[in-house]
C-alpha cells in the first residue's frame, strides 16, 4: 500500500481504538507508519482523513454484513417469508453489534458529534442514501441494482433508524437486547394493530373479548 492507503488504515484503527474526537494526527502517524506531512498532502487535514475513515469503516461493516447474512437472503421475495427473512437477517446484525462493541462505540460517538461538526455531517449525509439502499438490498435479499428509488427513499431510512437505535441500546443495555424474532413480532403487532392499548390490554385481545 502507498501512504494514502496506509493513512486511511491507520485512521480506521485509531477510530476504533481511541475514538473519533480523541485521535490526533500523531496517533494516525504512529498507527500507519506514514509521516505528518503526508496527511496534508493526501487528505488536506486530519479531520478530512478521519471523516473518510468513518465512511470507509461503515462501508466495510456493511459489506461484512452481506457476507454473513443468512442463506434465506438468496431466496427470492416470492419464495421467502418476509418476516422470517427479516428476523434471520436481524439476528445476524445483532450478533455483529454484540461482538464488535468498539466499532459500535465509535459509530455512536460520531453520531453525537454531528450537530457540532458541519464537515462530518455533510460527509455522512452524502453517503447516507446509498447506505440505506444497501440495507434494503441486504434485508430484502436482492442485489443493490434491484432496489428501486422509492424503496430506497422510504424503506432505507427505516432500516437505518432501527440499526442506529439498536447500536445505542447495545451500549446502554447490552443484556436486554431484542432478538430478530422480537423485532419481527413487533412489526407484526404494529401492522396488525395488536399493540398494547391504554388499559394495558392488547388491542386484538380486547376486541376478541368485546365480541365474545
Amino acid at each position: 500500500m502507498g501512504h494514502r492507503e496506509d493513512l486511511l488504515e491507520g485512521a480506521k484503527r485509531c477510530l476504533v481504538e481511541k475514538g473519533y474526537a480523541r485521535t490526533t494526527a500523531r496517533d494516525i502517524v504512529a498507527a500507519s507508519g506514514a509521516n505528518l506531512a503526508s496527511i496534508g498532502y493526501h487528505y488536506g487535514s486530519k479531520d478530512a482523513l478521519m471523516r473518510q475513515a468513518v465512511i470507509a469503516s461503515s462501508e466495510e461493516w456493511g459489506t461484512g454484513m452481506v457476507a454473513l447474512a443468512p442463506a434465506d437472503r438468496e431466496a427470492s421475495a416470492e419464495d421467502a417469508d418476509p418476516l422470517a427473512r427479516f428476523a434471520a437477517t436481524w439476528d445476524t446484525v445483532l450478533h455483529r453489534i454484540a461482538t464488535e462493541r468498539e466499532f459500535i462505540a465509535a459509530q455512536v460517538e460520531v453520531l453525537g458529534l454531528l450537530p457540532r461538526d458541519e464537515g462530518l455531517r455533510e460527509a455522512i449525509g452524502e453517503v447516507l442514501p446509498e447506505g440505506g439502499e444497501g440495507l434494503v438490498a441486504i434485508f430484502e435479499g436482492v442485489p443493490d441494482t434491484e432496489v428501486g428509488a422509492t424503496a430506497a427513499r422510504i424503506v432505507g431510512p427505516f432500516y437505518q433508524a432501527l440499526l442506529t437505535g439498536l447500536m445505542v441500546q447495545s451500549l446502554v443495555r447490552p443484556d436486554a437486547m431484542s432478538t430478530g424474532a422480537d423485532l419481527a413480532e413487533a412489526v407484526r403487532r404494529v401492522t396488525k394493530g395488536e399493540v398494547l392499548g391504554p388499559d394495558g390490554q392488547e388491542r386484538g385481545a380486547a376486541r376478541a373479548e368485546d365480541g365474545a
